[in-house]
């Protein structure tokens, strides 16, 4: 199965779950696609702690071949040109992933 997931939060805890899933699914054979948007795009600012080790389920998801992906405007918007853990994207990149995917989820 082909997963596409929108993380549009910057809560570390949602974009700790949403990983995790990732991760999991990865592991059980899916193919995983991770969309930021909004919030979202911020990824790479999220900062780890005792109990959400963000950065960590990033290198984790990206070592066994899970692709992430960062609205380019969600990034502009934040004065950011590029994010550190994923290439910037647009929305004909979502609108490929949403075509793609056997099911979406967003968090």
């Amino acid at each position: 199965m082909k997963l596409g997931i929108v993380l549009q939060s910057n809560g570390a805890e949602r974009a700790w779950n949403t990983l995790r899933l990732g991760i999991t699914s990865l592991k059980a054979g899916h193919k995983v696609d991770i969309f930021l948007m909004s919030e979202g795009s911020e990824l790479d600012a999220i900062p780890d702690s005792e109990n959400f080790d963000i950065s960590a389920k990033v290198k984790e998801f990206k070592g066994l071949n899970g692709d992430i992906y960062a609205c380019g405007t969600c990034l502009k918007v934040r004065g950011k040109q590029e994010s550190k853990v994923c290439p910037v994207s647009t929305m004909a990149d979502l609108l490929k992933m949403v075509e793609g995917s056997d099911k979406l989820l967003v968090f």
